[in-house]
């Protein structure tokens, strides 16, 4: 970690986090993904975020990005098991309240999230999807080392057709090629 980016813990996401989750369905954070959830979407991710944290976590975590020293909540990060052209991979996303942005709080969480995607150990690589026009977080994905594997169609949410870059980290060679 360099000296400009902030420090930060990751906490696997818990019944507690609703109103984060809340927080992070604003307009101005949704725009690059189809704008916000209605109240009955937002419950039923919020069950899934507090499932994948209780589960085996090989499968993937959410989890609640807590800037220190303050220990103040500013964001989601996660990773879960994904298939990408055939490819069992993990796939990654996060979000950062607009109070904490440009400040490389997504970057920082970025890091710590591919350090327990690579100690999960159950892929081979970590993939990254931001819209094309989101200048931001394909900025994350430059500066945590992703590397760029050009401009994919892809569905988000489900039904809605988007342009996203695809961006891949190598994790190492995974529990099940070892």
């Amino acid at each position: 970690m360099d000296n400009t980016t902030p420090p930060v813990r990751l906490e696997p996401w818990s019944e507690e986090d609703a109103g984060l989750l809340r927080a992070l369905n604003a307009p101005e954070l949704t725009a690059h993904l189809g704008g916000p959830e209605t109240e009955e979407q937002l419950v039923r991710r919020h069950r899934r975020y507090v499932d994948m944290s209780a589960a085996d976590p090989g499968a993937g975590r959410m989890y609640r990005i807590v800037l220190l020293p303050e220990e103040t909540p500013v964001g989601s990060i996660g990773f879960w098991a994904q298939t990408w052209d055939g490819e069992p991979v993990y796939e990654t996303g996060w979000a950062v309240l607009p109070g904490f942005q440009g400040r490389g709080v997504a970057t920082a969480a970025t890091r710590a999230v591919i350090a327990e995607a690579r100690a999960a150990g159950r892929r081979r690589h970590l993939h990254a999807f931001p819209s094309s026009d989101n200048t931001a977080s394909n900025a994350v994905c430059r500066k945590a080392g992703f590397e760029p594997r050009g401009e994919r169609d892809f569905e988000y949410p489900p039904g809605r057709p988007m342009r996203c870059n695809d961006w891949r980290l190598d994790l190492g060679p995974s529990a099940q090629e070892a």
